[in-house]
């Protein structure tokens, strides 16, 4: 158990978790549409308890922190120390959202606990999604429900797939990685998520697409809204990764590139792209399925 997730939560705690921190206000304006999206689809009401599960700085616990109320609880946890800090640094006076540094694909969660499993793309990154599922299932009430969003693939995504094909010819070819490996894009074969649901043991499993126009980076005029996209690009995509160790000279290629095929897009406060999720949604039985079994 010590290695599960050992490379993610490395990460986080380290160059995702501060990019994260240094660009979350842009961040979170980028992810609002789908957030609100996953909150309508999990339908919380006064009284219910949720986990927020990957929570990051805290936005999505806020929201739904307001819905439930004051007689409702909302947990978000995250493996990120430094994303759990902000969220706190970000908490409304008034607000009952809490949050806790914790794997939730191996923490102590209190068993039937919660009425709703949440994650604003949160759930994407845990070696063993099924066993990581299963063992959530555990915190959640007989009858209780999951809702979450991920993201589909990198080609209907036009906020990294256009900076990544913009470098394609600048950039020394790299292998891509798996594509059921941990990360941003792991989701996005629906037929994948049914298969991670039902091992673990939910049913009434539904996943919708959702599509949206993301505003990428800002700025109060054209030329800054473009400079922003391409800096939030390079700091906080992939491309902090294609293009950490290459040369000032293919790097400068590099960005102009990407700010030559985001200037074809429409710019108002931001550059707007191409945004592309699932919607899922889910419950955990009343009588658990045979053959389905916790992780301990």
């Amino acid at each position: 158990m010590a290695k599960q997730n050992a490379r993610q939560i490395a990460d986080w705690n380290g160059p995702s978790g501060e990019r994260w921190v240094v660009n979350q206000a842009r961040l979170d304006a980028m992810l609002a549409v789908f957030g609100q999206a996953a909150i309508e689809a999990a339908a919380p009401v006064k009284g219910e308890r949720v986990l927020d599960i990957g929570c990051g700085s805290g936005a999505s616990s806020f929201a739904l922190a307001s819905l439930v109320g004051a007689q409702g609880r909302v947990l978000g946890v995250d493996v990120s120390d430094s994303l759990i800090e902000r969220a706190r640094a970000l908490a409304p006076p008034d607000t009952t959202a809490r949050f806790q540094v914790a794997d939730a694909s191996s923490a102590k969660l209190p068993e039937g606990a919660f009425d709703i499993l949440f994650s604003r793309f949160g759930v994407m990154f845990f070696d063993d999604p099924a066993g990581t599922f299963a063992h959530m299932r555990r915190a959640l009430r007989p009858g209780g429900r999951v809702a979450f969003v991920c993201w589909r693939g990198v080609a209907e995504n036009g906020w990294v797939r256009l900076p990544m094909d913009a470098i394609k010819a600048i950039v020394p070819s790299t292998a891509s990685p798996h594509p059921e490996a941990p990360g941003p894009f792991s989701f996005g074969d629906q037929g994948r998520v049914a298969r991670i649901l039902t091992t673990a043991g939910f049913t009434e499993i539904a996943i919708a697409p959702l599509d949206a126009t993301v505003p990428f980076g800002e700025g109060e005029t054209r030329e800054a809204a473009i400079d922003d996209a391409v800096q939030l690009a390079v700091e906080a995509g992939p491309l902090s990764r294609v293009l950490a160790d290459q040369p000032n000279e293919l790097r400068t290629r590099a960005l102009a590139s990407i700010r030559a095929a985001f200037e074809g897009l429409t710019i108002e406060r931001s550059v707007m792209t191409d945004g592309a999720a699932w919607i899922v949604t889910a419950r955990n039985p009343f009588h658990p399925p045979q053959g389905v079994h916790h992780r301990e």
